[in-house]
């Protein structure tokens, strides 16, 4: 096969590459274009030393805008793959970084051949949990801030950064000596305290603030749990469909996570039982199923609690957003339904697990864990082994946050927010998506499913409508990629929370334009 790249002395300006974008991809322009250079550098098939085409002419030969080319240059030039020379051009640097981070393997007498070594070349590079977290399909897009319609996104312009600020600049300009030492592995006992307090108050919770861990947000409480309760190769049975991370977290502490279908009422029990009816533990989010949205039933919940009683498994409650219902009083959470049936304190199975990412902003990463008490003393041994304590910067502010009434004050305005966006998604939806989409109202939740109608459905997966609205310029998520087995609904999610009302209407008739 001819070098793509001979010399760079052969021309008189550099050849275009042979590259190839495609708009269709989920993956951004600019991260393809990055990810073919790297690995053209990588393979040696572009030289160091080797001068790139310009950026107006590699656009026009790929069919792309210049800002794309400029940007996946720019990030291969911070890594150290490419330098540019003021007037010169931009070159592929004499020293890689990845070259520069492998050690050289020391010289050899003339003549000798280097020993093959059959463990090193038969030994996998990676772990079989690394290998199992690579294999399952998580969605890695970097979605822009407020885009029409990410999930899981919250509208950070309407928190309250002034009372935010307050608080941290009371508590930091001078800080109690005790915040600048090593934490407790559970967390700052203030935040323990109110975390506590507001879980009884308005989720129903039986529980006291030394059962509550904080934890760097709410998928490191999944991940702890994982790890303290399930043994390499232990079953766990996850809602299908489900959230990815929760199943990434069992795979990480080795377990077997064990698809169990989701029905109107929530995750099918009895399937589970068929399934396998020797699982250690089962992870539902009853409350609001992501990415369904269906509530567990009163019946189902208490068939659920049996089971684990029963058997011995236990239940995580992975109650992500029970903040924002907008119909009737707010479910309550397993944990406080299995402590109403008046078991012991010893006999309690359900781990609770919630976050105030979805609440506040995401970057704040603060979550936590409720423990009943036959297990705190593991989760906190295990906490000190693995990262000692959680970060003290944001505990004092969250705990004063909450403690002072902030805290409820954001969720009942955001509450009434999103519950008008939502509606103006339901609206804008029954003008432009008929006979694309199906939409119904949802009583909780920062999303809805759009399900496809037979008329779309003959004409495309929801793989391909994502790929198409994304190249309209609208984020939505393949309903069928919460799938770990067969993917028999086809949809797409659609995130409304961090979406202004102004925005929903254009933003649909983008999408039907895409989908039509």
């Amino acid at each position: 096969m001819e070098p793509i790249f001979p010399s760079s002395a052969a021309y008189a300006r550099p050849p275009l590459l042979a590259l190839a974008l495609d708009a269709a991809r989920l993956e951004p322009l600019h991260r393809q274009l990055y990810g073919q250079l790297r690995e053209l550098v990588l393979s040696g098939r572009l030289a160091p030393g080797t001068r790139l085409p310009a950026s107006r002419g590699l656009a026009e030969e790929l069919g792309c805008s210049r800002n794309t080319v400029l940007a996946a240059c720019e990030q291969l030039v911070s890594e150290g793959y490419l330098e540019t020379r003021v007037g010169a051009g931009t070159f592929v640097s004499s020293e890689l970084p990845d070259r520069l981070a492998t050690p050289e393997p020391p010289a050899l007498p003339p003549g000798q051949a280097a020993p093959a070594s059959r463990s090193a070349l038969s030994r996998p590079v990676l772990s079989s949990r690394a290998r199992g977290l690579a294999a399952r399909e998580m969605d890695l897009r970097e979605e822009p801030p407020g885009a029409a319609f990410a999930t899981g996104r919250p509208d950070t312009t309407l928190f309250p950064f002034d009372v935010w600020g307050r608080l941290l600049g009371r508590i930091w300009r001078r800080p109690d000596p005790a915040l600048l030492h090593a934490g407790a592995p559970g967390g700052l006992p203030a935040l323990r305290a109110a975390v506590a307090g507001y879980l009884r108050t308005l989720r129903g919770l039986d529980c006291t603030a030394e059962q509550v861990l904080v934890t760097a947000g709410g998928q490191q409480a999944l991940d702890l749990a994982a790890r303290v309760l399930l043994d390499p190769g232990d079953a766990a049975w996850v809602e299908e469909p489900g959230y990815g991370g929760l199943r990434a977290a069992l795979t990480a502490a080795g377990a077997r996570p064990v698809p169990v279908p989701v029905d109107g009422e929530g995750l099918s029990v009895a399937e589970g039982r068929r399934l396998a009816p020797e699982a250690r533990l089962a992870a539902v989010a009853p409350s609001h199923q992501y990415p369904l949205g269906v509530a567990m039933s009163l019946a189902r919940r208490l068939e659920l609690l049996d089971w684990a009683a029963a058997s011995g498994a236990w239940v995580l409650e992975d109650d992500y957003d029970s903040e924002y219902r907008y119909a009737g009083r707010p479910l309550a959470a397993l944990q406080g339904l299995e402590a109403a049936r008046d078991t012991g304190a010893g006999d309690r199975r359900v781990i609770y697990v919630g976050t105030f990412s979805k609440v506040m902003f995401p970057s704040l990463r603060l979550g936590y864990l409720v423990s009943p008490p036959v297990l705190l003393e593991a989760f906190l041994r295990a906490r000190r082994a693995l990262d000692d304590h959680p970060s003290t910067i944001a505990q004092p502010a969250l705990a004063a946050f909450i403690e002072q009434g902030h805290f409820a004050a954001h969720v009942r305005r955001m509450r009434r927010v999103y519950a008008a966006r939502q509606s103006a998604l339901l609206a804008a939806g029954r003008r432009a998506l008929g006979g694309l989409l199906a939409l119904a109202p949802d009583d909780a939740g920062m999303h809805l499913v759009g399900h496809f109608e037979p008329a779309l459905a003959a004409r495309m997966d929801d793989r391909e409508a994502a790929r198409r609205a994304q190249a309209a310029g609208v984020v939505v998520r393949p309903l069928s990629a919460f799938y770990s087995g067969p993917r028999p609904r086809q949809g797409l999610l659609l995130g409304y929370a961090a979406v202004a009302e102004a925005e929903i209407g254009p933003a649909v008739a983008r999408l039907a334009r895409a989908l039509a």
